[in-house]
């Protein structure tokens, strides 16, 4: 077995894609979606409070469930005495205001959470998944684990301020690629502008609605291509965003943390000028996209001959849009030949990038279709081939 590398794509680029971007927030990043690029980093790696950010996680644990065909939008959930908005804790905080005893579907607990950012209802999710809070913050840490967030810890499913909530702006990133790429059918959510509960028990509660209607996330009123996700704040913390948008097709995903501006709308306004920024002194070179057949790899003891490679996400790199293109090589690297039987999914060798022999990018080759072992007496006829000279 050989390992075999084949040069796909020649093309160029001279210098890194890393941007310089000044912010009053503690914390920025920015990173490409397509390549995993980063543009602008500032104290990505320090952990933070994260606010009302941390219902991401929330979210993306109850996404699983949805996805796995245990929860529906149209379940009910039950509220508890711990998400009644009675209790002094949600007084100041945002909220949908429930009351204990009352049910609400997954869909508006959804959107409770994205639009009004209701810690109520990430308590609903979070007994409904785990029996209590406490236990559910054991599942968002796994989540969290198990996506590459290695640093962030929870204390509560809502972001009220607990010392165990930290994460870092680099990891909120990670968090929102991996909701964007996982939930696709859920994540038009996030560009929700107004969301209005019908379902309140109270006076009091039908006349706070009636006035908390609007997304906390103001880039999305102001900033074309702009989806989501999520903001926060706490008075010792200061604003935070998560956010991403799509402009010609690209997209950017970028977190601001420990902003201290005047309001939402200031939050959103320097959001917009760091997605801004990315734009307007990088681009992106997609070399491949999944399905995109990439090589064909030769299979040993196979049905058929060859199995096609391919990529599970965008094969990109992100340069300055100051660069030229200039000896960039993109490179396949597998061993020949594969040992049948091969399934759909597998890892068959690798795809990379390289400039000037560093390498930039790389991602994993996978086969594109399964191919399957031959019967004995097939396998007896590829050795006798192999004797006298022929490939097999």
């Amino acid at each position: 077995m050989k390992k075999k590398i084949f040069t796909l794509l020649l093309l160029i680029i001279t210098t890194s894609a890393h941007a310089d971007f000044s912010t009053r927030a503690r914390s920025a990043f920015l990173v490409d979606y397509d390549s995993g690029a980063e543009i602008v980093a500032k104290n990505a790696d320090t952990l933070m409070p994260p606010s009302s950010m941390i219902k991401l996680m929330t979210l993306a644990v109850l996404f699983d469930e949805i996805k796995a065909g245990r929860l529906t939008m149209d379940d009910r959930l039950p509220v508890s005495e711990n998400a009644d908005y009675n209790d002094p804790k949600w007084y100041p905080a945002s909220k949908i205001c429930l009351i204990a005893g009352q049910t609400l579907s997954v869909r508006d607990a959804i959107l409770g959470l994205i639009v009004l950012s209701g810690g109520d209802a990430s308590v609903v999710v979070a007994e409904k998944l785990a029996g209590s809070e406490i236990a559910f913050t054991d599942l968002m840490t796994k989540k969290a684990r198990s996506i590459g967030m290695p640093k962030s810890t929870f204390g509560n499913a809502s972001g009220l301020p607990d010392p165990n909530n930290l994460m870092t702006s680099r990891e909120l990133a990670t968090l929102a690629s991996h909701v964007i790429s996982e939930f696709p059918d859920i994540y038009p959510m996030f560009a929700t502008k107004r969301f209005e509960f019908g379902e309140h028990k109270t006076d009091w509660c039908r006349d706070w609605g009636r006035t908390h209607t609007v997304n906390y996330n103001k880039l999305l009123f102001i900033m074309p291509g702009a989806d989501g996700l999520k903001t926060g704040h706490t008075d010792d913390g200061g604003y935070g965003m998560v956010a991403s948008s799509v402009v010609g097709g690209r997209r950017l995903v970028a977190v601001l943390n420990g902003f201290n501006g005047k309001g939402h709308d200031a939050l959103a306004a320097e959001m917009k000028k760091l997605l801004n920024h990315g734009y307007a002194t990088t681009t992106n070179k997609v070399f491949y996209r999944p399905g995109d057949k990439i090589a064909k790899i030769p299979v040993w003891y196979g049905r058929v001959p060859f199995a096609i490679a391919t990529i599970e996400k965008p094969f990109a790199v992100t340069l300055p849009k100051s660069a030229g293109l200039a000896g960039i090589r993109v490179l396949a690297r597998y061993d020949d030949p594969v040992r049948a039987p091969v399934n759909a999914g597998d890892t068959i060798g690798e795809i990379i990038a390289e400039q000037n022999g560093r390498v930039i990018a790389r991602a994993p080759l996978i086969a594109k279709e399964r191919v399957a072992k031959t019967q004995f007496f097939g396998r007896v006829i590829k050795n006798i081939k192999v004797i006298f000279g022929g490939r097999g």
